[in-house]
């Protein structure tokens, strides 16, 4: 524990980190990794160390690394994600996103305004990028069930940028904006199968949200936030099984669902009457 920045409270505030890899599909998302992040004065202090029970094979790892990490063992236990999605303190990181390209991994980071990109041959950046482009470059996308904040529709525009055609990959940026407040507007750089549609660009975006989700419902319903732990190993145990719990009552609703949509498509009889 320690004063640090969370993007639940939006401050610097004293509390415990965590970086969670969930997976999303069209069945449901859940949660597949966890890592507890040590910060660095913790991880050169011994006696707070081993007070706290941390191992001592455990260096410092800054999130980036611990993000890295649980996406490799996910890739070597070959869960099959057709992309990785993260926010803006991932996307923002030009070392994450080329380490990503450099395995052939398809990718939908959102990004900070001031990030810059290779746009026809020149570096821009993006804010200044987006603030050129003509009223018609914008368009409304209906809400899949996905959008943040339950706002919908939202307005896109994509821009095609310097792609990989060697690797038969496209870059592209994407803007994001509000139809009810032009000034809300958000980024994402994306690197992915050359040809892929911009309406399926946008899809593979409003995916970013379904890691919202999970941390909801995992608070909600198996008191993912409820623990008050200070050692190394209590923390994992009991974020491991949390994450089990949901993953078990995720899997559960979607067996239902499609056991109901199964006796929907088979008919109810109807009784007759005969005479």
């Amino acid at each position: 524990m320690a004063r640090q920045y969370t993007g639940t409270a939006g401050d610097t505030v004293n509390c415990q980190v965590g970086v969670f890899l969930a997976y999303a599909s069209s069945k449901g998302a859940a949660f597949v990794d966890r890592a507890l992040y040590l910060p660095e004065r913790w991880a050169r202090d011994m006696d707070r160390r081993a007070e706290a029970g941390v191992p001592e094979e455990v260096k410092f790892a800054n999130k980036l690394k611990l993000a890295k990490r649980m996406l490799r063992r996910a890739f070597e236990a070959d869960v099959p994600a057709s992309w990785v999605v993260a926010d803006s303190f991932y996307g923002r990181s030009h070392d994450f996103r080329s380490w990503l390209e450099k395995r052939g991994r398809p990718y939908a980071v959102m990004v900070p305004k001031t990030n810059a990109v290779r746009y026809r041959g020149r570096t821009k950046k993006i804010e200044r990028l987006v603030e050129r482009l003509p009223e018609d470059a914008w368009a409304l996308v209906a809400s899949t069930g996905e959008q943040p904040d339950g706002r919908c529709p939202w307005e896109w525009a994509c821009l095609e940028l310097h792609g990989d055609p060697q690797r038969g990959m496209g870059r592209w940026l994407l803007a994001r904006r509000s139809s009810e407040d032009p000034e809300d507007v958000a980024f994402y750089q994306l690197y992915g199968p050359e040809g892929t549609s911009p309406t399926k660009l946008v899809d593979v975006c409003q995916k970013r949200w379904k890691v919202e989700d999970c941390f909801a419902e995992a608070k909600g319903e198996v008191g993912l936030d409820h623990y008050e732990v200070r050692r190394w190993d209590p923390w994992h145990r009991y974020v491991t099984l949390c994450l089990l719990a949901h993953a078990f009552l995720v899997v559960t609703r979607s067996a239902a669902r499609d056991k109901g949509e199964a006796a929907g498509k088979k008919g109810v009889s109807k009784p007759s009457l005969s005479r």
